[in-house]
């Protein structure tokens, strides 16, 4: 009785194995496709970018792209054998444009919660914060928030981007000057139409170097803490890797300080 109850459960253990081996194969889940695949099958890797935020990204008016995110981003599209084609957005409408056009959001974009809702972000390439930027001559006078709040300061911004929302957030007496080309907007407190700008600390060394008459203050102190990274398809784990392994070898192979040298030295 006990060999005869053996040797029916042995039975249905080798049907159990056989059903298993048998269809294994039909039934294992398919994996999931991702959107590296689809841009080497494309040919084309798609990139956002406002081109309005120098040193990292830059469109002229004949439409050729410059800076140290634009670079990369053809390093990156190198590295995966197809071309860049870069998709001209603005910072009010970054969110809604990567999502239906592009690959990838580059150009100096911050890492904020908000957007991280809209998608994944790769791992962080700089460190940056909110600081002043002013007229060489006023450094001493915006040296913290509390000076820089007061009635009869002039606080320009770009609408959109994280600027503006740090001058709204922190800023009830001043006055915030919105001036919606970011490629002019420090010329504003060059000519005095503006008292002075917050932003990133990279943004502020750059455009420092273009405008003698300006002097970043404190960039070494940012008013914040701030990352910069590449913005990429929300939930695509693959692409995320591979774009991070790209990453990291761009920072330790001399790719990225090569690139970004003749912008920020």
């Amino acid at each position: 009785m006990v060999w005869r109850a053996v040797r029916v459960g042995l039975a249905l253990l080798g049907v159990v194995v056989a059903g298993t081996s048998c269809s294994g194969g039909a039934q294992r889940p398919a994996a999931p496709a991702s959107r590296l695949d689809d841009v080497v099958a494309r040919g084309e890797l798609r990139v956002c970018s406002t081109g309005d935020y120098r040193p990292f990204t830059f469109r002229d008016a004949d439409g050729r792209w410059s800076g140290i995110d634009v670079d990369m981003a053809r390093d990156m599209a190198a590295k995966l054998g197809v071309k860049a084609t870069f998709v001209p957005t603005t910072w009010q409408t970054l969110g809604a444009d990567f999502a239906a056009k592009c690959d990838i959001a580059v150009g100096g974009v911050s890492v904020t919660l908000d957007r991280a809702r809209l998608g994944f972000f790769s791992e962080p390439y700089v460190v940056d914060g909110k600081t002043p930027i002013t007229r060489c001559a006023d450094v001493g006078r915006f040296q913290a928030l509390e000076q820089i709040d007061r009635p009869g300061v002039r606080v320009v911004v770009n609408p959109g981007g994280t600027n503006e929302t740090f001058a709204r957030q922190h800023l009830k007496q001043a006055t915030i000057v919105e001036h919606p080309d970011n490629n002019t907007i420090f010329q504003e407190i060059v000519d005095g139409r503006a008292d002075l700008m917050m932003t990133d600390a990279t943004e502020t060394r750059w455009q420092a170097r273009q405008h003698p008459q300006l002097c970043p203050v404190h960039p070494d102190q940012p008013f914040t803490f701030a990352e910069k990274a590449y913005l990429l398809p929300r939930g695509d784990v693959v692409f995320q890797q591979w774009v991070n392994q790209w990453l990291h070898l761009a920072l330790h192979d001399g790719t990225y300080r090569r690139i970004a040298a003749p912008w920020i030295g």
